[in-house]
């Protein structure tokens, strides 16, 4: 009888304990994801903007509750929004790259070259 309640109780810790690591993923994703939105509010366009913090206030008001299928929704949708953050940040730091040109990094010149070639001294010993 012990086994049995045992087993019963595994599976139910199982689950309290997956809902709970869900639920610190999601309040960290909340974290990073309003500190990436205000660390880069000037390379983001509105509309990203709006869409992300959407889903962040969709995810926060799910934590709010006790639906761990609602929290998941929730954080799945916010994964997918905050990887347009990535796209705008990559294509705002392509922009700055392309504008600044390349008369920034020296080209090596064949003057620079050094032809070398390795001795071991301790074969001649």
């Amino acid at each position: 009888m012990r086994d049995a309640e045992a087993e019963e109780h595994a599976a139910e810790d199982k689950q309290r304990r997956e809902a709970a690591e869900v639920r610190n993923a999601a309040e960290q994703f909340v974290y990073s994801t309003e500190k990436l939105l205000k660390e880069n509010d000037e390379k983001l366009s509105d509309g990203v903007k709006t869409e992300v913090q959407t889903d962040v206030d969709a995810l926060k008001a799910a934590l709010a509750g006790d639906d761990e299928v609602a929290v998941k929704t929730a954080l799945d949708k916010l994964n997918e929004s905050q990887q347009k953050i990535g796209e705008e940040i990559y294509a705002a730091a392509q922009a700055e790259e392309s504008a600044a040109g390349t008369t920034e990094t020296p080209e090596a010149t064949d003057e620079d070259i050094v032809d070398a070639e390795v001795v071991d001294d301790d074969d001649k010993k």
